[in-house]
């Protein structure tokens, strides 16, 4: 997972002890994992900042703080107790080497994964690269990875455009967060060796959980179901519900109302959105009509 590696904003100064009945929730600043936790935030009902150069901002109704941070400096505020819960990356969280911070829950965004990449033929398993240098933004992350593996080399840390270390002649080998491998091949870099670690954003938690923590995970958990889900209604003959609901049967089952006329009915269901357009296409073949699909805003179940 990138982060934005520009001159950061400065951090704001956490005073423990003002609004200590609130929860503090630590919120990136800018990067990749930025624009869309502030909007996951926005859809589970909480009001964050207007103005991007905002570090601090209170929200009274939900009685909760957030604090515009670094995403890199997030785990080590939540870690060490300071701020009791962020969003930040897992590759991030498990970088800072923090033991105070945890992982509560993944959140379904910013996806990547972090994998090993030298000069085609160089290397080709983890235990190649002993005595090696490797350059990475992440070397609390790839010492870790190496530690398991039993394996000691000379980490090269560096912010960010790590596939120039080998062209350069800083490193042997990197580790970074590959995507398509688009940008590696060009470099004259290749993959090898196994995962080092699959990221997304995550929520994590201080060593005891805050009041008020139990009602943002719910409601987090409400906003990716709506992204996940949503919700279908339509007619159809009532002797044909039941395979109806074998195409589609809800998360739990679905609803079916009479109608005028009694031969009919009306179903309505939630189905995962991918796939949607299939599970339209099935039902209208067994003789569903009307069929309407409807996206979920939020969600509590």
């Amino acid at each position: 997972m990138s982060t934005d590696i520009s001159e950061p904003a400065p951090s704001p100064v956490l005073e423990p002890e003002s609004h200590a009945a609130m929860l503090r929730i630590a919120v990136p600043n800018k990067g990749s994992l930025a624009e869309t936790a502030s909007e996951m935030l926005h859809e589970a009902g909480y009001t964050g900042r207007r103005d991007p150069k905002d570090l601090h901002v209170i929200d009274p109704q939900n009685e909760v703080e957030f604090f515009y941070l670094r995403p890199k400096d997030i785990a080590t505020y939540v870690g060490s107790g300071a701020l009791d819960v962020g969003i930040t990356g897992r590759d991030l969280l498990l970088d800072a080497r923090m033991p105070g911070a945890r992982e509560i829950e993944q959140l379904g965004f910013a996806a990547s994964t972090f994998r090993f990449a030298a000069p085609a033929g160089r290397f080709s398993e983890v235990t190649d690269l002993e005595g090696a240098r490797i350059a990475t933004s992440y070397p609390g992350l790839v010492d870790a990875f190496l530690d398991e593996h039993g394996v000691a080399a000379d980490l090269v840390p560096l912010d960010g455009a790590v596939e120039s270390a080998v062209e350069l002649g800083v490193a042997d080998a990197i580790a970074d967060v590959v995507e398509t491998g688009t940008t590696l091949r060009q470099a004259g870099l290749d993959v090898f060796g196994p995962v080092i670690l699959r990221s997304e954003a995550v929520l994590i938690g201080a060593p005891t959980d805050a009041e008020g923590m139990e009602t943002l995970l719910r409601r987090l958990r409400g906003v990716m179901v709506a992204q996940r889900y949503v919700m279908v209604d339509y007619d159809l003959p009532a002797e044909l519900v039941d395979a109806a609901v074998k195409i589609a049967p809800g998360i739990e089952s679905p609803t079916i109302s009479p109608l005028r006329d009694a031969a009919w009915v009306a179903v309505r269901v939630m189905v995962p959105r991918k796939g949607v357009n299939q599970v339209m296409d099935a039902l209208y073949a067994i003789g569903a009509r009307a069929i309407l699909v409807t996206a979920i805003h939020n969600a509590r179940l």
